[in-house]
């Protein structure tokens, strides 16, 4: 299976691992189950189709049994001459966007010879060529749309013995450095090195919060307005960091600027076709105004989300109080895993159901092109995950622990509810409620240590397990002689047996892993204060995340297509937004916790003048130190920085030569001192013959010929210097 065994290297599978048979990508094809004829008619008409389109634009083609009712084409471009047009063709392109600081040498063998067509780079323009429309020169092929429904998947092959090598090389190294990010990007592309370099980053910065929050776990306790304030310089710092190290990648890898170039998404739909004012040439156009429309109900979208998602971490939430801190009852130990059990049925549930909505909506919207398509979902999948990651501890340190006396009396809903089920006469046992000091602490540790274990464990080793199992009851099956007999070429056995495996992973999606990091760093802006070691146990979750990513990359997902990008995307904002807004939960939850134990479920306690005061006053501090570290940490320079000064700098030398010939500095200076033009007696009549023979000088040509050179110029300039200075003292004289 393509799973853990492709790693550590088993015998029997070892052939099929040592090439991929120069395939660029697999097309996964899946046939109808039912074997109905008019349906198996359509699905082999579509399937010439999918052959004959893949030929028109230069791939060779092989087909073999998938297994489980499906086809594998595997393809790969035909020709060098193919691929070496299309990576200059789209490197000029990059270079008409601003990309690349110079033009592509049209010698194209000493072009290649001096940079190399890269593994990222030929799947990506393959993968191009494979799904761009047919009208911009590509094949088409849309996977699960349109005419192309039996397409379930669009892949390249894993490199096992590169994967072997990463892992391996992984697991022993402590600290990541720019050449394993490097590493990343020739193989996967920019998009997934982009990730893995800013999980890198925010490693490396979360030594200090770390060291720094340990010791004020031990001197300062929790609510610390000192640890709160360094929280926030640190959380500042760190965004501001992140924003020029992402230039910074982009300069060095190539790529800065490379959201300009845009990739039209397939499911656009136009309503008329017009002509651009700036190209000149015929394009798509959707009404602004009616995808602005659709944009705004994003508005009832958040409502909604807040309202189910809110009203199920609420109802849990009172459940949980009920059962924990006033119900005193038999079965409590018990009944205490009811609101877990409800959460873990329902949540899932509710998410993916708001998910889909997300989807549905952002389709709605019909945007031209994939990034602003997926900056959209991006937006919306973020508050989903805001409320469902931290609305429970809001509840707790903004309402169950200031208005607690006020509203605990309302569960007696519950008792009336519960005493329905007791024999008759017989009352509920209750005990007297009193607020829960550590119940806030006990939230955080959950989330930050307990919560990022069972997501290793959801992310990493169940799907293996599951797929093991699978792969068991399969080849049970078979034996049985249930299962589907395939008969391969025995050379080709191994090969093909990995690649069945690889067609039934699923896809990489870089963005499940920026959101966990993205969530991550809100705990620890938000409510780190209520306990400092948060970024201790993040610490040594995020080493431990970067090398089960990795696993998850080479183990559990087909490889990504190397997809280029120039920054962490609309993921860059919401690092933003929570950093600013951890200044004010921060600052919030100090005010209301300053002795410890909070206002005892009393809000007649809490001034609110004061919490208002502190909250608006933490905010413009923390505006004010933002604008002050951005305008530091712009003033460093960088290596990406400096090498793109440095290609500016060739580029324009080498322009200056190629247009004023080869010495610039001798022939580009004006007429000074030592450059000007020698006058002589011969070279003025020569021009005085020259003008009587064109009709004699104008107006503008007698006043610039008055003084020949800068020599002449001093000197009538000097002798009107000692005129105006003897009249001035003539004049003083006379007075």
């Amino acid at each position: 299976m393509a799973g853990l065994a492709t790693l550590t290297g088993d015998k029997k599978d070892e052939a099929g691992l040592k090439s991929n048979f120069d395939v660029d990508y697999v097309i996964h094809y899946k046939l109808p189950a039912s074997g109905a004829k008019a349906e198996t008619a359509e699905a082999e008409a579509a399937f010439v189709q999918l052959i004959q389109a893949l030929a028109d634009v230069g791939f060779a083609t092989e087909v073999r049994n998938g297994g489980k009712s499906s086809l594998l084409v595997f393809t790969k471009i035909a020709s060098d001459k193919l691929l070496n047009s299309q990576v200059y063709r789209y490197r000029v392109q990059d270079w008409l966007y601003g990309v690349r600081t110079a033009a592509p040498n049209q010698d194209l063998s000493k072009y290649f010879e001096d940079e190399p067509v890269t593994e990222a780079e030929r799947l990506r323009l393959a993968y191009l060529l494979i799904t761009k429309p047919k009208n911009e020169g590509g094949a088409g092929i849309t996977p699960k749309v349109g005419q192309w429904q039996h397409v379930a998947s669009i892949f390249p092959l894993h490199d096992h013995a590169f994967n072997r090598q990463w892992i391996k090389q992984w697991s022993t190294k402590y600290y990541l450095n720019d050449d394993d990010i490097n590493q990343i990007r020739d193989r996967f592309g920019e998009k997934v090195a982009f990730y893995f370099a800013f999980l890198q980053s925010y490693f490396a910065f979360l030594l200090f919060p770390a060291a720094f929050g340990f010791a004020a776990w031990l001197v300062l306790g929790q609510f610390s307005w000192f640890y709160a304030v360094v929280n926030c310089l640190w959380s500042v710092i760190f965004f501001e960091h992140w924003k020029m190290k992402e230039v910074d990648l982009a300069v060095r890898w190539g790529v800065r600027g490379v959201s300009k170039i845009q990739h039209p998404r397939p499911q656009f739909q136009f309503e008329r076709e017009a002509q651009d004012p700036v190209t000149g040439e015929i394009i798509k156009v959707y009404s602004p105004f009616k995808r602005l429309v659709r944009q705004l109900l994003q508005v009832p979208f958040a409502v909604a989300c807040i309202t189910i998602l809110g009203s199920l971490i609420l109802g849990c939430f009172s459940i949980e109080i009920f059962i924990n801190e006033v119900y005193d009852g038999p079965f409590k130990q018990y009944l205490a895993f009811v609101p877990t059990i409800i959460l873990s049925i329902f949540m899932p549930t509710f998410s993916t159901l708001l998910t889909k909505l997300a989807e549905r909506l952002t389709d709605m919207e019909n945007y031209e092109t994939m990034d602003s398509h997926q900056a959209s979902f991006v937006q919306k999948i973020f508050v989903l995950n805001f409320i469902t990651s931290y609305l429970g501890i809001i509840l707790t340190a903004f309402v169950y622990v200031p208005f607690g006396q006020v509203l605990v009396p309302y569960l007696d809903f519950f008792k009336v509810t519960a005493q329905k089920f007791t024999a008759e006469g017989t009352a509920l046992p209750t005990k007297n409620w009193e607020i829960n000091p550590d119940r806030l602490t006990k939230q955080i540790i959950y989330f930050t240590v307990t919560a990022q274990v069972v997501n290793f464990a959801t992310e990493v080793i169940v799907p293996n397990v599951k797929r093991k199992v699978t792969k068991t009851v399969e080849k049970v099956a078979e034996k049985n002689g249930n299962g589907p007999a395939i008969k391969d070429v025995p050379e080709e056995h191994s090969f093909l047996k990995r690649v069945r495996d690889e067609a039934e992973l699923d896809q990489y999606d870089v963005t499940v892993d920026y959101r966990e990091m993205v969530i991550q760093f809100g705990y620890l802006s938000l409510f780190s204060v209520i306990w400092p070691l948060t970024a201790c146990s993040f610490l040594v979750n995020n080493w431990v995340e970067a090398r089960s990513d990795a696993m998850k990359i080479t183990t559990s997902c087909q490889r990504p297509i190397p997809w280029r990008a120039d920054s962490i995307g609309p993921w860059l904002n919401s690092l933003g937004f929570l950093s600013w807004f951890g200044s004010v939960t921060s600052a919030a939850i100090i005010f209301l916790f300053k002795d410890k134990t909070g206002p005892a479920g009393n809000p007649w306690d809490i001034s609110a003048w004061a919490l208002l005061l502190s909250i608006l006053l933490a905010e413009h501090v923390y505006l004010v130190v933002q604008i002050v570290v951005r305008g530091v940490i712009h003033k460093l320079d960088s290596p990406g920085l400096q090498k793109e000064r440095a290609q500016r700098f060739a580029m324009r030398k080498q322009l200056l030569e190629q247009t004023f010939g080869r010495d610039v500095s001798d022939e580009s200076h004006g007429p000074g001192l030592s450059g000007g033009e020698k006058i002589t007696r011969a070279a003025l009549e020569e021009e005085a013959r020259m003008e009587s023979i064109k009709g004699g000088w104008s107006l503008e040509q007698q006043f610039w010929q008055r003084q020949r050179g800068a020599g002449e110029t001093i000197q009538i300039g000097r002798g009107m210097i000692s005129e105006i200075s003897a009249s001035n003292q003539t004049k003083a004289s006379k007075k």
